[in-house]
């Protein structure tokens, strides 16, 4: 089966080292500091103005003055910061932030990505994605493979405007765990139940695909 935007959270944390700094994003990116492993030192950075970002508070921690860049109320940690906007974004275009984690509509095999306009649709802005694309060491996209009607989002290349190019380097979807480098996605894990046949027909993209192809294991 597919996996649950939770287990697709869990993956990815599976990528964070000790001593990291990241910026989680929008949306299912936040989930994943809560599956950050307690043995490991990570400061959480949240573009509004906030490092030392802790996972999602309880009924009896909540505090309506502590929120991250999507206006969800976080929990800070022992050592955690509060600053301006403009010096979180000093942080992030000085290149020291070690990890992005963004939502995206289209992937395509070149590493551009799309996620922050769709034509004709109302839209606030872009926010602070190009420019963690731009200033971040290392970017991991959280999405779904495909769309409603099995349409797939890792494409050739992508059909919307684009948020950065050539800067995505590992994709996490419902169906997969691949690689993006020499202009082709390298398939790395699969979902559990999921076959490599199922993940070849929902993707667009070149897709390579090394002889043995593990399940995640949760």
């Amino acid at each position: 089966m597919p996996l649950s935007r939770e287990q697709i959270a869990m993956c990815i944390a599976r990528e964070i080292q000790d001593g990291y700094y990241v910026n989680l994003g929008i949306g299912m990116p936040t989930l994943v500091a809560n599956y950050i492993p307690p043995e490991l030192e990570v400061m959480l950075q949240s573009e509004n103005g906030l490092l030392g970002m802790g996972p999602y508070p309880t009924k009896f921690e909540v505090d309506p003055d502590l929120i991250n860049a999507g206006k969800e109320t976080v929990t800070v940690v022992k050592g955690g910061a509060f600053f301006s906007t403009a010096e979180s974004f000093a942080m992030i275009r000085g290149g020291h932030v070690d990890l992005t984690v963004l939502g995206a509509f289209e992937v395509d095999q070149q590493g551009n990505i799309a996620s922050w306009m769709i034509p004709g649709k109302m839209i606030k802005g872009m926010g602070g994605a190009m420019d963690l694309v731009a200033g971040a060491k290392k970017i991991i996209v959280a999405m779904l493979h495909a769309n409603k009607e099995k349409q797939s989002k890792l494409l050739k290349q992508c059909t919307l405007p684009l948020t950065g190019v050539g800067c995505i380097q590992q994709v996490v979807t419902d169906y997969a765990v691949l690689d993006i480098r020499e202009g082709a996605f390298h398939l790395r894990e699969r979902a559990p139940g999921v076959s490599v046949e199922e993940i070849i027909s929902l993707t667009e993209g070149k897709l390579v695909v090394p002889d043995y192809v593990p399940e995640m294991v949760f």
